[in-house]
């Protein structure tokens, strides 16, 4: 099959995965239809709540600004027909060079009652990969699940798990990362730091709401997949240092991208060959030195490449990048994988980005699946073995499906498959409940 059509079929198979569970859920209409001030961000039109302020405050999970977000799905439950309340958020965080930065993203207090014992809880939703232009945020996601428009193709596919957490009882934020939704700085995808950081941050403010039923004695629980695996997984890791005032009852991390040299080797002339480009753009904007040793070794192609898809969202991607390999965008023809390894400063940077290297907190429970190539499963279960190492308290549950022809797919398909089951194992975790480790016997994979 052509790597046109295969890319097709693929992005309309998870697209036809994704639709199935959003076919669930009835259309809300927001009571205010009143238009939105906006601003263009990059050629993009939003929200101009996400604009922020010259000065920012100084403590970090302050909050900013906030305002009510209508939310465009609900879920015909007996407890009322809205999954919750949901409020926009801006809040300060820090990025990796310890500069204030200001991070968007939106907090759910939900419908439904929390059944589990104690206050309800928080967790924070720490999002998948949803691109690099502003108007990809999962906040904005919230309130615009699908958007096709002509200039963009956008789906926020974590709804789906946002709401099931809801229904749970469970308050819900979710952030938006450094630089996603925010229109001061570019996203920095994948660093560690700032995600981890953007994550724990969202705790902090949701925890200062007002007019919210969370209280200083609700759990605290991390939700994430792949980029969101990532931050979690990240965030377990820093908060000892980084929140204290955070103690974490459990962290889902699922498919996280824990060594990315291994993982911007796998995306390289995928369908996700564009995340290759929003990791180096996000390289270049925490690192600025690292700009001229990627543009000496970048062709004209490669650097428009880098510029288009800082505006993209994953949709744009796989329908203007898929299956692209990058050796298309180098002056010499080497990959940028290969340029990223040969280079001193930039294998440096990954070894900084790389996760395992410090003790979480709390129990963790990592998920990937056998047959991921996308984000190869070796390197994340190299992490479960690395934490285990280290005395963590990690269940690891190897997802088994079959080896299909596209990536993306064997990506995609355990999201789905395991995220009922890591949203109980969550909750168990929120109701108090012990986890149950399998370090001492890690399953071993095919």
């Amino acid at each position: 099959m052509p790597a046109r059509r295969r890319l097709l079929a693929a992005a309309l198979t998870a697209a036809t995965c994704l639709g199935a569970q959003v076919l669930s859920y009835t259309t809300a209409t927001a009571a205010d239809t009143s238009p939105t001030p906006t601003v263009v961000s990059r050629g993009v039109e939003i929200p101009a709540f996400y604009t922020p302020p010259a000065t920012l405050p100084t403590p970090d999970g302050a909050l900013i600004r906030t305002e009510p977000l209508p939310l465009a799905l609900s879920l015909p439950t007996l407890h009322g027909p809205l999954p919750g309340r949901a409020t926009r958020l801006m809040y300060k965080s820090t990025d990796s060079n310890g500069a204030p930065i200001a991070v968007t993203g939106a907090y759910i207090e939900p419908t439904a009652t929390w059944r589990g014992g104690g206050p309800r809880p928080l967790v924070a939703v720490a999002p998948g990969t949803m691109g690099q232009g502003d108007q990809c945020a999962a906040s904005m996601g919230l309130e615009h699940p699908l958007n096709l428009n002509g200039r963009t193709v956008s789906v926020g596919y974590e709804d789906i798990a946002i709401y099931r957490l809801l229904a749970t009882g469970a308050a819900v934020v979710v952030t938006d990362y450094a630089g996603l939704g925010a229109t001061d700085r570019l996203h920095t995808y994948v660093n560690r730091l700032d995600e981890a950081h953007a994550v724990l941050d969202a705790v902090r403010a949701a925890r200062s709401l007002p007019g919210t039923s969370v209280t200083p004695a609700s759990r605290v629980g991390l939700f994430g997949y792949s980029q969101g695996g990532g931050a979690t997984a990240a965030a377990a890791e820093l908060q000892p240092l980084y929140a204290p005032d955070i103690s974490l009852a459990g962290t889902y991390s699922g498919a996280p991208p824990a060594d990315l040299t291994e993982v911007t080797k796998a995306i390289d002339g995928s369908e996700l060959t564009g995340a290759l480009a929003w990791s180096l753009n996000g390289f270049l904007q925490s690192d600025p030195t690292l700009r001229p040793m990627a543009e000496a070794h970048l062709n004209a192609a490669g650097k428009a490449a880098l510029t288009d898809l800082s505006t993209m969202c994953v949709g744009d991607a796989l329908f203007g990048y898929g299956y692209t390999k990058s050796t298309k965008w180098t002056t010499d023809g080497e990959s940028l994988s290969d340029i990223i390894e040969s280079t001193p400063a930039f294998r440096t940077f990954l070894n900084g980005q790389r996760i395992g290297n410090l003790t979480p907190s709390g129990p963790i429970r990592i998920a990937t699946g056998v047959s991921d190539n996308l984000v190869p499963h070796g390197q994340a279960r190299r992490l479960a073995k690395d934490w285990c190492e280290k005395g963590a308290d990690v269940t690891y549950r190897p997802v088994i499906l079959p080896n299909v022809i596209s990536p993306l797919l064997n990506h995609f398909a355990p999201l789905l498959t395991d995220q009922g089951t890591a949203v109980t194992w969550l909750t168990d975790r929120l109701s108090g409940k012990p986890a149950r480790s399998n370090c001492g016997a890690l399953p071993v994979l095919p």
